[in-house]
Protein backbone atom coordinates (compact mmCIF):
# COMPACT_ATOMS: atom_id res chain seq x y z
CA UNK A 1 0.00 0.00 0.00
CA UNK A 2 1.08 3.17 -1.00
CA UNK A 3 1.27 5.69 2.46
CA UNK A 4 1.99 8.97 0.41
CA UNK A 5 -1.45 9.83 0.83
CA UNK A 6 -1.45 9.94 4.86
CA UNK A 7 1.26 12.62 4.64
CA UNK A 8 -1.06 15.59 5.58
CA UNK A 9 -1.71 13.40 9.36
CA UNK A 10 1.93 13.81 10.05
CA UNK A 11 1.96 17.40 9.38
CA UNK A 12 0.34 18.33 12.21
CA UNK A 13 1.30 17.67 16.06
CA UNK A 14 -1.23 15.51 17.64
CA UNK A 15 -3.32 14.06 19.74
CA UNK A 16 -6.11 12.82 16.61
CA UNK A 17 -9.12 11.61 16.87
CA UNK A 18 -9.46 7.96 14.77
CA UNK A 19 -13.12 7.14 13.97
CA UNK A 20 -14.21 4.34 11.00
CA UNK A 21 -17.36 3.87 10.52
CA UNK A 22 -19.60 1.50 8.87
CA UNK A 23 -22.12 2.38 6.23
CA UNK A 24 -22.62 -0.73 4.17
CA UNK A 25 -25.99 -1.24 5.78
CA UNK A 26 -28.83 0.36 3.93
CA UNK A 27 -32.57 0.98 5.30
CA UNK A 28 -35.25 3.04 5.30
CA UNK A 29 -33.85 4.69 9.40
CA UNK A 30 -30.30 4.86 7.97
CA UNK A 31 -30.24 8.50 8.07
CA UNK A 32 -31.58 8.56 11.68
CA UNK A 33 -29.30 5.74 12.30
CA UNK A 34 -26.25 7.61 10.81
CA UNK A 35 -27.10 10.64 13.03
CA UNK A 36 -27.33 8.72 16.17
CA UNK A 37 -24.07 7.20 15.33
CA UNK A 38 -22.44 10.17 15.04
CA UNK A 39 -23.33 11.67 18.50
CA UNK A 40 -22.35 8.34 19.90
CA UNK A 41 -18.84 8.13 18.48
CA UNK A 42 -18.74 12.00 19.60
CA UNK A 43 -19.60 11.38 23.05
CA UNK A 44 -16.58 8.21 23.11
CA UNK A 45 -14.17 10.83 21.93
CA UNK A 46 -14.74 13.20 24.21
CA UNK A 47 -14.95 10.12 27.15
CA UNK A 48 -11.15 9.74 26.12
CA UNK A 49 -10.38 13.28 26.79
CA UNK A 50 -10.77 14.64 22.71
CA UNK A 51 -11.49 18.22 23.10
CA UNK A 52 -14.98 19.95 22.20
CA UNK A 53 -14.29 21.43 18.92
CA UNK A 54 -12.72 18.34 17.68
CA UNK A 55 -15.61 16.16 19.12
CA UNK A 56 -18.10 19.01 17.18
CA UNK A 57 -15.78 18.31 13.79
CA UNK A 58 -16.44 14.37 14.10
CA UNK A 59 -19.66 14.66 15.11
CA UNK A 60 -20.79 16.90 11.98
CA UNK A 61 -18.62 15.13 9.83
CA UNK A 62 -20.52 11.68 10.05
CA UNK A 63 -23.71 13.52 10.10
CA UNK A 64 -23.11 14.55 6.70
CA UNK A 65 -22.36 11.01 5.94
CA UNK A 66 -26.42 10.34 6.41
CA UNK A 67 -27.29 10.01 3.06
CA UNK A 68 -23.61 8.69 1.85
CA UNK A 69 -23.58 6.16 -0.70
CA UNK A 70 -20.57 5.33 0.24
CA UNK A 71 -20.34 1.04 -0.34
CA UNK A 72 -18.43 0.08 2.29
CA UNK A 73 -18.12 3.10 5.12
CA UNK A 74 -15.25 5.78 5.81
CA UNK A 75 -12.32 6.77 8.36
CA UNK A 76 -11.81 10.37 9.77
CA UNK A 77 -8.82 11.55 10.96
CA UNK A 78 -9.00 14.85 12.92
CA UNK A 79 -7.69 17.06 15.46
CA UNK A 80 -7.74 20.67 16.80
CA UNK A 81 -11.59 20.86 15.68
CA UNK A 82 -11.10 19.58 11.86
CA UNK A 83 -11.12 17.10 9.90
CA UNK A 84 -7.71 16.32 7.79
CA UNK A 85 -8.50 13.34 6.02
CA UNK A 86 -11.25 11.08 5.69
CA UNK A 87 -10.76 8.45 2.90
CA UNK A 88 -13.22 5.67 2.06
CA UNK A 89 -12.95 2.16 3.04
CA UNK A 90 -12.60 -0.99 0.41
CA UNK A 91 -14.96 -2.96 3.19
CA UNK A 92 -16.59 -2.42 6.41
CA UNK A 93 -14.66 -2.14 9.51
CA UNK A 94 -14.91 -5.95 10.99
CA UNK A 95 -14.79 -4.63 14.67
CA UNK A 96 -17.92 -2.34 13.73
CA UNK A 97 -17.49 1.77 14.48
CA UNK A 98 -14.75 2.59 16.73
CA UNK A 99 -13.46 5.69 17.58
CA UNK A 100 -9.96 6.68 19.47
CA UNK A 101 -7.86 9.54 21.23
CA UNK A 102 -4.08 9.00 21.23
CA UNK A 103 -0.94 11.40 20.17
CA UNK A 104 -1.15 9.58 16.80
CA UNK A 105 -3.86 9.02 14.19
CA UNK A 106 -4.40 5.25 14.24
CA UNK A 107 -3.94 4.31 10.32
CA UNK A 108 -3.06 0.91 10.89
CA UNK A 109 -6.58 -0.47 9.96
CA UNK A 110 -6.41 1.17 6.91
CA UNK A 111 -4.28 -1.38 5.64
CA UNK A 112 -6.82 -3.99 5.67
CA UNK A 113 -10.18 -1.95 4.82
CA UNK A 114 -8.72 0.64 2.26
CA UNK A 115 -4.83 -1.08 1.45
CA UNK A 116 -4.43 -3.10 -1.32
CA UNK A 117 -7.79 -2.49 -2.86
CA UNK A 118 -6.48 -3.08 -6.74
CA UNK A 119 -7.89 -0.78 -9.66
CA UNK A 120 -8.54 -2.97 -12.28
CA UNK A 121 -9.07 -1.93 -16.31
CA UNK A 122 -11.69 -4.89 -17.62
CA UNK A 123 -11.06 -4.81 -21.76
CA UNK A 124 -13.69 -6.60 -23.56
CA UNK A 125 -11.69 -7.17 -26.82
CA UNK A 126 -13.57 -8.56 -29.91
CA UNK A 127 -12.40 -8.49 -33.49
CA UNK A 128 -13.18 -4.63 -33.82
CA UNK A 129 -11.65 -2.97 -31.28
CA UNK A 130 -12.86 -3.36 -27.25
CA UNK A 131 -14.44 -1.19 -24.72
CA UNK A 132 -12.44 -0.47 -21.53
CA UNK A 133 -13.83 -0.20 -17.98
CA UNK A 134 -12.64 0.48 -14.66
CA UNK A 135 -13.61 -1.60 -11.48
CA UNK A 136 -12.31 -1.26 -7.78
CA UNK A 137 -14.06 -1.92 -4.26
CA UNK A 138 -15.69 0.93 -4.84
CA UNK A 139 -17.79 0.95 -8.19
CA UNK A 140 -17.38 0.71 -11.76
CA UNK A 141 -16.77 3.45 -14.21
CA UNK A 142 -16.75 3.37 -18.12
CA UNK A 143 -13.16 4.09 -19.38
CA UNK A 144 -13.72 4.40 -23.09
CA UNK A 145 -13.54 2.53 -26.16
CA UNK A 146 -11.02 2.02 -29.12
CA UNK A 147 -11.83 0.73 -32.40
CA UNK A 148 -9.29 -0.45 -34.88
CA UNK A 149 -10.31 -1.41 -38.69
CA UNK A 150 -13.70 -2.21 -39.29
CA UNK A 151 -13.02 -4.03 -42.86
CA UNK A 152 -13.03 -6.60 -43.56
CA UNK A 153 -13.82 -8.65 -40.38
CA UNK A 154 -15.45 -11.79 -41.51
CA UNK A 155 -13.84 -14.96 -43.14
CA UNK A 156 -15.46 -16.86 -45.57
CA UNK A 157 -15.79 -20.56 -46.24
CA UNK A 158 -14.65 -20.68 -49.89
CA UNK A 159 -10.87 -21.77 -50.96
CA UNK A 160 -10.04 -20.32 -54.23
CA UNK A 161 -7.13 -17.51 -54.34
CA UNK A 162 -9.38 -14.58 -54.07
CA UNK A 163 -10.64 -15.65 -51.11
CA UNK A 164 -7.79 -17.01 -49.49
CA UNK A 165 -6.06 -13.59 -50.50
CA UNK A 166 -9.23 -11.79 -48.93
CA UNK A 167 -8.62 -14.69 -45.40
CA UNK A 168 -5.40 -13.13 -45.49
CA UNK A 169 -6.45 -9.34 -45.35
CA UNK A 170 -9.21 -10.52 -42.49
CA UNK A 171 -5.94 -11.93 -40.75
CA UNK A 172 -4.25 -8.55 -41.34
CA UNK A 173 -7.38 -6.98 -40.03
CA UNK A 174 -7.20 -8.42 -36.44
CA UNK A 175 -4.04 -8.24 -35.83
CA UNK A 176 -4.06 -4.40 -36.41
CA UNK A 177 -6.91 -3.93 -34.24
CA UNK A 178 -5.16 -6.13 -31.57
CA UNK A 179 -2.29 -3.56 -31.26
CA UNK A 180 -4.62 -0.62 -31.42
CA UNK A 181 -6.49 -2.54 -28.17
CA UNK A 182 -3.23 -3.29 -26.57
CA UNK A 183 -1.63 0.30 -27.32
CA UNK A 184 -4.84 1.68 -25.69
CA UNK A 185 -5.41 -0.69 -22.77
CA UNK A 186 -1.07 0.24 -21.77
CA UNK A 187 -1.87 4.24 -22.13
CA UNK A 188 -4.85 3.42 -20.31
CA UNK A 189 -2.90 2.07 -17.51
CA UNK A 190 -0.22 4.49 -17.33
CA UNK A 191 -3.06 6.77 -17.01
CA UNK A 192 -5.10 4.97 -14.01
CA UNK A 193 -2.30 3.68 -12.04
CA UNK A 194 -4.52 0.23 -12.65
CA UNK A 195 -2.63 -2.34 -10.59
CA UNK A 196 -4.82 -5.34 -12.70
CA UNK A 197 -5.27 -5.96 -16.15
CA UNK A 198 -8.47 -8.01 -17.18
CA UNK A 199 -8.57 -9.30 -20.76
CA UNK A 200 -12.11 -10.91 -21.70
CA UNK A 201 -12.90 -11.89 -24.96
CA UNK A 202 -12.60 -15.32 -27.31
CA UNK A 203 -9.06 -16.91 -26.22
CA UNK A 204 -7.18 -16.15 -30.23
CA UNK A 205 -8.02 -12.03 -29.19
CA UNK A 206 -7.26 -12.55 -25.82
CA UNK A 207 -3.61 -13.63 -27.13
CA UNK A 208 -3.23 -11.42 -29.44
CA UNK A 209 -3.60 -8.57 -27.73
CA UNK A 210 -1.59 -9.83 -24.23
CA UNK A 211 1.01 -10.73 -26.54
CA UNK A 212 1.44 -6.74 -27.89
CA UNK A 213 1.60 -5.40 -24.78
CA UNK A 214 4.61 -3.82 -23.06
CA UNK A 215 6.59 -6.53 -20.46
CA UNK A 216 6.31 -4.23 -17.88
CA UNK A 217 2.66 -4.92 -18.10
CA UNK A 218 3.20 -8.99 -18.12
CA UNK A 219 2.58 -9.65 -14.41
CA UNK A 220 -0.48 -7.08 -14.55
CA UNK A 221 -2.42 -9.15 -16.87
CA UNK A 222 -4.72 -11.49 -15.96
CA UNK A 223 -7.14 -13.53 -18.88
CA UNK A 224 -10.60 -14.87 -18.66
CA UNK A 225 -12.24 -17.35 -20.46
CA UNK A 226 -15.84 -15.97 -21.18
CA UNK A 227 -16.72 -14.80 -24.50
CA UNK A 228 -16.30 -11.60 -26.09
CA UNK A 229 -20.07 -10.73 -25.57
CA UNK A 230 -20.40 -11.62 -22.00
CA UNK A 231 -19.77 -8.94 -19.04
CA UNK A 232 -17.83 -9.96 -15.91
CA UNK A 233 -19.94 -10.28 -12.73
CA UNK A 234 -18.93 -8.46 -9.75
CA UNK A 235 -17.76 -11.72 -8.02
CA UNK A 236 -15.92 -12.42 -10.73
CA UNK A 237 -13.79 -9.05 -10.99
CA UNK A 238 -13.91 -9.71 -6.67
CA UNK A 239 -12.15 -13.47 -6.86
CA UNK A 240 -9.29 -12.16 -9.68
CA UNK A 241 -8.97 -8.80 -7.46
CA UNK A 242 -8.39 -11.29 -4.66
CA UNK A 243 -6.32 -13.75 -6.08
CA UNK A 244 -3.95 -10.79 -7.05
CA UNK A 245 -3.63 -9.51 -3.86
CA UNK A 246 -2.75 -12.64 -2.58
CA UNK A 247 -0.21 -13.32 -4.70
CA UNK A 248 1.13 -9.99 -3.89
CA UNK A 249 1.08 -10.37 -0.13
CA UNK A 250 2.75 -14.16 -1.02
CA UNK A 251 5.47 -12.43 -3.02
CA UNK A 252 6.77 -9.79 -0.61
CA UNK A 253 6.49 -12.79 2.55
CA UNK A 254 8.54 -14.92 0.66
CA UNK A 255 11.02 -11.68 -0.20
CA UNK A 256 10.88 -11.26 4.12
CA UNK A 257 11.45 -14.60 4.60
CA UNK A 258 14.57 -14.98 2.23
CA UNK A 259 16.12 -11.88 3.45
CA UNK A 260 16.12 -12.76 7.39
CA UNK A 261 19.27 -14.70 6.69
CA UNK A 262 22.46 -12.86 6.81
CA UNK A 263 24.50 -12.55 3.53
CA UNK A 264 28.02 -12.93 3.35
CA UNK A 265 28.81 -9.88 5.19
CA UNK A 266 26.91 -10.46 8.33
CA UNK A 267 23.88 -8.54 7.46
CA UNK A 268 20.35 -9.35 7.07
CA UNK A 269 18.06 -7.42 5.04
CA UNK A 270 15.10 -7.85 6.95
CA UNK A 271 14.31 -7.03 10.74
CA UNK A 272 11.26 -7.97 13.09
CA UNK A 273 10.18 -7.71 16.50
CA UNK A 274 9.72 -4.17 17.91
CA UNK A 275 13.48 -3.21 19.26
CA UNK A 276 15.03 -4.18 15.76
CA UNK A 277 12.33 -2.21 14.10
CA UNK A 278 12.47 0.97 16.18
CA UNK A 279 16.07 0.91 15.37
CA UNK A 280 15.76 0.65 11.53
CA UNK A 281 13.07 3.29 11.61
CA UNK A 282 15.28 5.76 13.34
CA UNK A 283 18.10 5.34 10.82
CA UNK A 284 15.51 5.46 8.02
CA UNK A 285 16.28 1.99 6.75
CA UNK A 286 12.66 0.51 6.27
CA UNK A 287 12.19 0.20 2.86
CA UNK A 288 8.57 -1.91 3.09
CA UNK A 289 6.72 -2.51 6.65
CA UNK A 290 5.17 -5.96 6.95
CA UNK A 291 2.26 -6.01 9.09
CA UNK A 292 -0.20 -8.58 10.59
CA UNK A 293 -3.02 -6.23 12.19
CA UNK A 294 -3.79 -6.81 15.94
CA UNK A 295 -1.00 -9.18 16.25
CA UNK A 296 0.64 -8.91 19.84
CA UNK A 297 3.47 -6.54 18.97
CA UNK A 298 1.30 -4.20 16.86
CA UNK A 299 -0.58 -3.32 20.11
CA UNK A 300 2.92 -2.94 21.83
CA UNK A 301 3.66 -0.01 23.41
CA UNK A 302 6.41 2.52 22.16
CA UNK A 303 7.76 5.85 23.02
CA UNK A 304 7.58 8.47 20.10
CA UNK A 305 8.90 12.46 19.68
CA UNK A 306 7.58 15.07 17.47
CA UNK A 307 9.50 13.69 14.81
CA UNK A 308 9.05 10.58 13.00
CA UNK A 309 12.40 8.78 13.44
CA UNK A 310 12.26 10.17 17.12
CA UNK A 311 10.98 6.94 18.70
CA UNK A 312 12.11 4.40 21.39
CA UNK A 313 11.45 1.01 23.22
CA UNK A 314 11.83 2.78 26.14
CA UNK A 315 11.09 6.43 27.39
CA UNK A 316 14.73 6.90 28.97
CA UNK A 317 16.64 6.46 25.29
CA UNK A 318 14.32 9.43 23.81
CA UNK A 319 16.02 11.87 26.25
CA UNK A 320 19.12 10.29 24.90
CA UNK A 321 18.31 11.49 21.52
CA UNK A 322 17.74 14.79 22.71
CA UNK A 323 14.39 14.74 22.80
CA UNK A 324 12.63 16.07 26.04
CA UNK A 325 9.18 15.37 25.06
CA UNK A 326 7.60 11.79 24.86
CA UNK A 327 3.96 10.53 24.27
CA UNK A 328 3.09 6.57 24.44
CA UNK A 329 2.29 5.35 21.13
CA UNK A 330 1.37 1.85 19.54
CA UNK A 331 4.02 -0.10 18.23
CA UNK A 332 2.10 -0.55 14.22
CA UNK A 333 1.51 3.65 14.31
CA UNK A 334 4.70 4.80 14.97
CA UNK A 335 6.11 2.57 12.57
CA UNK A 336 3.68 3.57 9.88
CA UNK A 337 4.34 7.09 10.78
CA UNK A 338 8.15 6.29 10.11
CA UNK A 339 7.07 4.41 6.77
CA UNK A 340 4.83 7.60 5.38
CA UNK A 341 7.67 10.09 6.21
CA UNK A 342 10.39 8.21 4.71
CA UNK A 343 8.73 7.09 1.37
CA UNK A 344 8.06 3.28 2.56
CA UNK A 345 4.87 1.20 1.83
CA UNK A 346 3.68 -0.86 4.00
CA UNK A 347 1.29 -4.07 3.50
CA UNK A 348 -0.88 -6.34 5.42
CA UNK A 349 0.66 -9.66 4.97
CA UNK A 350 -2.57 -11.20 6.34
CA UNK A 351 -3.99 -13.15 2.81
CA UNK A 352 -0.61 -14.77 2.15
CA UNK A 353 -0.73 -16.87 5.73
CA UNK A 354 -0.82 -20.28 6.82
CA UNK A 355 -3.88 -21.24 8.09
CA UNK A 356 -2.35 -23.08 10.72
CA UNK A 357 0.24 -21.77 13.09
CA UNK A 358 3.95 -21.48 11.26
CA UNK A 359 7.40 -19.94 11.68
CA UNK A 360 7.05 -18.14 8.47
CA UNK A 361 5.53 -15.30 9.32
CA UNK A 362 6.77 -11.81 10.81
CA UNK A 363 7.61 -12.24 14.79
CA UNK A 364 4.60 -10.69 16.62
CA UNK A 365 3.18 -9.35 13.50
CA UNK A 366 5.96 -7.06 12.41
CA UNK A 367 8.33 -7.11 9.92
CA UNK A 368 10.23 -5.17 7.39
CA UNK A 369 12.67 -5.26 4.33
CA UNK A 370 15.38 -3.09 4.86
CA UNK A 371 17.03 -0.69 2.87
CA UNK A 372 20.74 -0.19 3.39
CA UNK A 373 22.93 3.10 3.02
Amino acid sequence: MDLAFLHPLYEHPGPWASVYVDLSRHTQDTSHERELTAAALARELAGQGADDATCDAVREALTALRHSTDPHGRALFARAGQVILDPPLARPPQAGNSARWAPLPHVAPLLELAGEDPLCVVAYADHRGAAFELRSALGSWDAGTVSGRQWPIHRTGTVDWSERHFQLRVENTWEHNAAEVADALAACQEETGADLLILVGDDRERRSVHERLPKRLQERIVETRRGSGSRLLDEDVERLRDDHVRERAREDLERFLAARSPDDDGRAGAAEGVPALVAAAREHRIDELLVIPDAPDTHREVWIGEDPDQLAVRRTELRTLGEQDAWSARADDALLRSAVMTGAPAISVVPALPHEAADDVPVGGLGALLRWR
